[in-house]
């Protein structure tokens, strides 16, 4: 965080210049009054403004460049794409020939990334701000298949009257899992095992308690 002195006549001209100097908006900084403006007899030994004024850090630009620094240190050459995904959301793309590094098995090291990202972006913030990190549209990709080996081990389920266990998966693939054959009507899911175990059972309709 950068923080610089100021003065002025007034708190008002401080902060202004302030601002000024660090090329900033009023949102953008907090600042702390060191000295107050005092007007002295014949103005002979007025004392001026004296501000503090720190320059809050931007949590998009640390959290990119904290994941910039990570691709950097593994040295896969890969590229970062930011983008605006809504009030208090951030997304980077990351691109590359050698994706499958940040990718992972499942998807595990993106994960990673993700919630260190995430924690960078938000230690300084009041606010919490959501980063989603992709690469080269994997998570898309990914539910796709998610729905596609539902549909199919539901219809396994069904045709064999017998439960299907899936291998285990993080708890957001879980879910994808839970949605996709909510409204099924042969088969319902649920979840079982213990963490990093945790599994999906799909079952022929009637059959949750066999």
């Amino acid at each position: 965080m950068k923080t610089i002195s100021v003065t002025g006549k007034t708190v008002e001209e401080a902060l202004d210049n302030g601002l000024n100097e660090l090329q900033a908006s009023r949102e953008q900084v907090d600042y702390v009054e060191i000295q107050t403006p005092k007007k002295g007899f014949l103005n002979l030994f007025s004392k001026p403004a004296i501000l503090e004024i720190t320059l809050r850090p931007n949590p998009v630009g640390e959290a990119e460049d904290f994941l910039a620094e990570v691709l950097r240190c593994i040295d896969v050459g890969l590229e970062i794409e930011s983008s605006d995904a809504g009030e208090q959301k951030a997304r980077f793309d990351i691109s590359g020939d050698q994706i499958g590094m940040v990718i992972g098995k499942r998807g595990q090291t993106l994960e990673a990334l993700q919630y260190l990202t995430n924690l960078v972006a938000n230690r300084h913030s009041d606010q919490y701000l959501h980063i989603e990190i992709d690469a080269e549209n994997y998570r898309e990709r990914r539910e796709k298949a998610l729905e596609q080996l539902a549909n199919r081990l539901a219809e396994k389920a069904k045709r064999t009257n017998r439960k299907v266990a899936l291998e285990p998966m993080q708890a957001k693939e879980r879910k994808k899992i839970h949605q996709t054959l909510q409204n099924h009507s042969a088969v319902d899911t649920y979840s079982d095992g213990k963490e990093p175990r945790r599994h999906i059972v799909i079952t022929p309709k009637g059959q949750e308690n066999q």
